[in-house]
């Protein structure tokens, strides 16, 4: 979870995530880790800037040999 994505807009100051969304993502991140663990996995949930989370999780790991990610959208 990115701090910035709960931060007002850039344009405007408008929340970009309302307490109806954040719960909405939370339940499906929820249902997300326990489906997975029904089927032998896990779900790595992190708070934080990406960019930092993600290169902890990589010198953590140790042998990581790609990453995908996408980038958020601005409008002008």
């Amino acid at each position: 979870f990115d701090p910035r994505h709960y931060l007002g807009t850039h344009c405007c100051g408008f929340p970009k995530t309302g307490p109806h969304r954040l719960r909405f993502l939370l339940e499906s991140v929820k249902d997300l880790r326990e489906t997975l663990r029904k089927k032998g996995s896990t779900l790595v949930v992190r708070k934080g800037k990406p960019e930092d989370v993600i290169r902890d999780l990589i010198t953590q790991l140790g042998s990581v040999s790609a990453v995908a990610f996408h980038e958020e959208v601005r409008e002008i």
